[in-house]
Parts: structure tokens; C-alpha cells; sequence
């Protein structure tokens, strides 16, 4: 069984690498969307966000918090198949991000 500090340790590692491939694939935004954007009750905030406005603005804001503040992860991820759908038919294939959110998904689910 894995330690939980190695765990947030590896969790915080895909989180950059997130960044980082939205930032390749030019996907990066340098302002945030308007707060009520933010506030959708939908899942990833279909009805006011692209999904990866909703990666950079709620899922990473959300994960480094709960990191920095030494907060219990969530237990299920299910992120990498919706990054999938939204890839799907696109110029961007989203491969290495799909990667990246596939291993938090494990990771999260105790894989």
C-alpha cells in the first residue's frame, strides 16, 4: 500500500503536467472566466465552460488546494473519459493530457 504523502506527491506531479500540456496545446488561459461562469451545478460546468477551461479553473484550483492544505484526496476520479469525448474529432488529439488524467484517475482510485 502506497503512503498518502507519496500519493499527494504523485497526484501533485499530474497536476503540472496538466498545466502543462494544456499550456502545449495552447489551451492555457491567462484570465479567468467571469465568476458566475464557476458556479454552474452541472457536471464540469458543461453549460458555462469548455472542458478545459473547467481543467485549468476548477479541477486544478480544487486539487491544489486540497494538496497544499493537506486535505484527504477524493476517492474517485472518472476525468480522462470526458477529456477523451472533448478531444474526440478535434485538430489536438489531447493524448498526453488524456495520459496525465488517466493517472490521476488511478491514483485517486487507489489503482
Amino acid at each position: 500500500m502506497k503512503e498518502t504523502g507519496d500519493v499527494l506527491g504523485q497526484v501533485a506531479d499530474c497536476l503540472l503536467g496538466i498545466e502543462m500540456e494544456l499550456r502545449q496545446l495552447d489551451l492555457w488561459e491567462s484570465e479567468p472566466p467571469h465568476e458566475s461562469a464557476l458556479l454552474s451545478t452541472e457536471p464540469f460546468c458543461l453549460d458555462t465552460l469548455a472542458f478545459t477551461q473547467w481543467i485549468q479553473f476548477v479541477f486544478l484550483v480544487r486539487m491544489k488546494l486540497i494538496i497544499e492544505n493537506n486535505q484527504p484526496l477524493p476517492s474517485v476520479s472518472g476525468i480522462a473519459p470526458m477529456a477523451e469525448e472533448y478531444f474526440r474529432g478535434r485538430a489536438e488529439s489531447g493524448q498526453r493530457l488524456i495520459r496525465e488524467l488517466e493517472a490521476v484517475d488511478r491514483l485517486l482510485s487507489g489503482d
